[in-house]
């Protein structure tokens, strides 16, 4: 349901904090009170004065969702805003197309900085950036085009019989990856890529198929790893997730306990400044 009441409280405050120019119009002179004056509001939403002066005095018809998102543009609402504009409105926020691809420069500068393996994956678990330490871990992904960098299909399209499958860890870890998985499926309704993924391995991987059916639905998690690697040898680690909220993207971070042999290798994998791809 709608609340008025709240809805004309955050549209005045939205209102009162944006300057002209921040909508790109001019500053003029003569203005008693900060903030867009209310008939400016609606001349930028393509709405009657009468109409949002209403909204504000919370009187009126019901807004639509058209009127909601002509609002959140004039206003220029970042998304969290926006989702709540439409949830006081008594509206679902618009649905988000497909996962974020796109990397922000500030994660990448983490990933430089960082003395430890890390890598970023989308919600389809494709690998979008990664530090010289994490090559050993997930291989030189420049040599493989984008859509054979995704972690799922490496993961499920490994034989039936792959010793990984004995190991209760790599099974857990499966299973929560395919919980996440089916968690994005619902965020992004109808996106063509996760249909693909998830057709395909429906088809192509029963273990995969048999833990999605299970409709087991779990926010990806940190968890321990151990691996028995070909060139560094045994290693036990924590496997930290950490998830980046402004582009639905996680940064797989792999800790060791300090003074262990697997923060002695971390260490020797960081003899220069890593690069990110």
């Amino acid at each position: 349901m709608a609340d008025r009441s709240e809805l004309a409280d955050f549209l005045r405050t939205r209102r009162n904090r944006l300057r002209p120019s921040d909508v790109g119009l001019p500053d003029g002179i003569n203005r008693r009170a900060p903030g867009l004056r209310r008939q400016e509001v609606a001349q930028l939403a393509g709405i009657s004065v009468d109409y949002y002066i209403r909204m504000e005095q919370a009187r009126g018809a019901k807004p639509s969702r058209q009127v909601l998102a002509a609002l959140a543009r004039a206003m220029v609402l970042t998304v969290d805003e926006r989702d709540y504009l439409f949830r006081m409105g008594g509206e679902n926020p618009p649905t988000v197309a497909g996962p974020n691809r796109t990397v922000p420069q500030s994660v990448r500068t983490i990933l430089d900085a960082l003395g430890t393996p890390a890598y970023v994956v989308d919600a389809t678990y494709e690998i979008l950036a990664w530090n010289d330490s994490a090559i050993p871990f997930i291989g030189d992904l420049d040599a493989f085009p984008d859509h054979e960098r995704n972690m799922v299909r490496w993961m499920f399209l490994s034989a039936a019989d792959h010793p990984q499958w004995s190991n209760s860890e790599t099974r857990n870890f499966a299973r929560t990856t395919v919980a996440d998985l089916r968690a994005a499926y619902a965020r992004y309704p109808g996106n063509p890529a996760l249909a693909r993924l998830v057709t395909e391995l429906l088809g192509t991987a029963p273990r995969f198929a048999e833990m999605w059916n299970s409709h087991d639905v779990e926010v990806r998690r940190g968890h321990n790893k151990h691996i028995d690697h070909p060139d560094l040898g045994l290693l036990e680690f924590e496997c930290q997730v950490l998830h980046i909220s402004d582009t639905d993207q996680r940064m797989i971070v792999y800790c060791a306990t300090p003074g262990s042999r697997a923060d002695t290798v971390f260490r020797s994998l960081v003899a220069a400044r890593p690069t990110t791809r």
